[in-house]
């Protein structure tokens, strides 16, 4: 497990119509702060902010085929040749990050094929280099940008 501190970070956030929302600073919209949607801003802004990754280099929420459904990841970080480098799956700070959490970012990685993984419930947070995937290790911080 790895240590990521959100203490320093303030979330763009508004009430409109009795909902809370967040400005998601990707997508350029106002999207509703569900437990998710708030630890997925979290790690946005904390690998902008804090790590250094290029913004323009980031994707939210794309749709992307596993098998022959459509699905979405929650954020790919992508090197500077625009290649998939880095896969986050993100969970509601209730739902405990385990084998399940596990096989759907394995699902998505079947299609994206990146170089570390990561997988945050905004209290748990875990990140494995799969360069090697005979030996996939399990970090103790997020990788550097530097790709």
């Amino acid at each position: 497990m790895i240590t990521i501190d959100f203490s320093g970070i303030e979330l763009p956030v508004r009430r409109e119509n009795d909902k809370v929302t967040v400005f998601d600073p990707l997508r350029k919209k106002w999207l509703v702060l569900t437990p998710e949607e708030q630890v997925r801003q979290y790690l946005l802004h904390y690998l902008m902010q804090v790590k250094g990754y290029p913004k323009t280099l980031i994707a939210v929420e794309k749709k992307i085929k596993v098998g022959s459904m459509d699905k979405r990841f929650d954020i790919v970080v992508y090197n500077r040749n625009h290649e998939p480098w880095m896969l986050v799956e993100c969970k509601a700070p209730f739902v405990v990050i385990d084998q399940a959490t596990l096989f759907q970012l394995l699902n998505y990685q079947r299609t994206i094929q990146c170089d570390y993984w990561v997988m945050s419930n905004g209290h748990q947070h875990f990140c494995a280099d799969a360069r090697n995937v005979q030996a996939i290790s399990w970090l103790t911080d997020l990788p550097l940008y530097n790709v």
